[in-house]
């Protein structure tokens, strides 16, 4: 997770009516919502499946549906993997009537239910009665206002009585579980404490105690960017937002500033070309633009012809790959390659290599977000003709509702 980031939770049971499985298919419209409608800098978006759906339809066919979603940011956690710490890192999940989504609910984070078949509950149970207090998702409307107004409107103890409802001994289940079946075989209870071992998981090969990291973002990204007018004795300051593209739907009508850390006027719409439009100065304090960044193992490489920006990470050389993808793409505007969780390399077009690394703040701590941000800072600051010495003294890269400072490094062609 970056800083500002917030993570929404996508969590089904199994069976026909839960919300993997709905007959009226939330769930494509609800992939397709999360990517188009959500920056990918200012969400991080995990996707939480019940086991019987991993082995009632096999992992290559859950891990084939959801393909595109995950080359678009969503994290798919497996089937043994660290779900309970996503559910504690929430900041929403959308649901059914499985256990998990119920969990999410007792503590405190904000439920909206995608699919809650109320006629397969008792109605004096505690699911039923989430689905009675609980908002629904309206499939068929934007999602991102409703996430907004679920966050908005809720209160950690809205839930409270499921919470109580939960458990009615909470950490002791082991016990009374070993109490019942020595009970019923005749037997006596072994003297040692009773305790549940933690399941290893073979994705990880170890106990999983963290979120899973983010999948590379192979999906093209629609870019809007601000830039702010430079302000004496500050670096100058550029707002970026990204949308993936991984569905083949292009990116939602912005809908003005982010909190805290966009400038005040709403950018212009992605452009459905390579070529930005033309740029004119904003009677407020920003300036608007766009461009297209796209990673070069996309999966269908004639997305490569629309990229501004050709992007990669972790290559052996990254010198000699961003000279080499600019012979390449000979379209494109740049190449950058992600050579380390704080730091990018950029070839621009007269050759000049552009290394841009996370500053250390007063605290000496560095708030990463993905380093790919830093060229399309770069790249809506070169597009407008100013000098990248400009630059030298510093860069403020503003994205995912978080500022970033960056060192910024010129070095001649090679």
């Amino acid at each position: 997770m970056s800083a500002g980031q917030r993570l929404v939770v996508v969590n089904s049971t199994w069976g026909p009516r839960s919300l993997f499985g709905d007959a009226d298919d939330v769930l494509p419209r609800l992939l397709e919502s999360l990517t188009r409608e959500l920056p990918v800098d200012a969400y991080r978006r995990c996707a939480v499946l019940h086991p019987n759906i991993w082995h009632g339809h096999g992992p290559g066919q859950v891990r084939a549906w959801l393909r595109r979603a995950e080359q678009a940011g969503l994290t798919v956690v497996p089937p043994l993997g660290p779900w309970r710490q996503v559910l504690a890192a929430a900041d929403a999940v959308i649901g059914d009537h499985g256990s998990v989504t119920y969990y999410a609910a007792a503590i405190g984070t904000p439920v909206l239910l995608g699919a809650f078949p109320e006629a397969d509950l008792d109605p004096a149970s505690p699911v039923a009665e989430l689905g009675r207090t609980a908002p629904r998702l309206r499939p068929y409307e934007p999602l991102l206002p409703q996430l907004d107004e679920l966050l908005a409107h809720h209160h950690p103890d809205r839930h409270a009585q499921l919470t109580a409802l939960a458990s009615s001994s909470p950490g002791s289940s082991a016990a009374l579980l070993r109490r019942a079946f020595y009970g019923l075989m005749g037997l006596a209870e072994p003297s040692a404490p009773a305790y549940l071992p933690r399941l290893l998981d073979p994705t990880y090969g170890d106990l999983p105690s963290d979120i899973p990291p983010a999948p590379p973002l192979l999906a093209p990204l629609q870019v809007l960017t601000h830039l702010r007018d430079h302000r004496p004795a500050a670096p100058p300051e550029i707002a970026v937002t990204r949308h993936a593209d991984g569905l083949g739907a292009h990116p939602a009508p912005p809908r003005g500033p982010e909190p805290t850390a966009t400038p005040a006027s709403p950018p212009a719409a992605a452009p459905t070309t390579s070529q930005a439009p033309p740029h004119t100065a904003s009677p407020t304090t920003s300036h608007p633009g766009a461009h297209t960044a796209v990673h070069e193992d996309v999966p269908d490489v004639t997305r490569l012809a629309l990229a501004d920006l050709v992007l990669h990470d972790s290559r052996p050389e990254p010198a000699a790959w961003t000279r080499e993808a600019m012979r390449r793409h000979r379209h494109c505007a740049m190449a950058a390659c992600v050579t380390a969780p704080d730091t990018c390399l950029v070839r621009l077009p007269d050759g000049r290599l552009v290394t841009l690394t996370a500053a250390p703040g007063p605290d000496g701590h560095r708030d990463l977000c993905d380093p790919a941000v830093y060229a399309s800072a770069l790249y809506a600051w070169y597009e407008r003709g100013k000098p990248v010495e400009e630059l030298l003294d510093g860069l403020v890269v503003v994205t995912g509702g978080t500022s970033h400072r960056l060192q910024v490094t010129i070095t001649p062609p090679r």
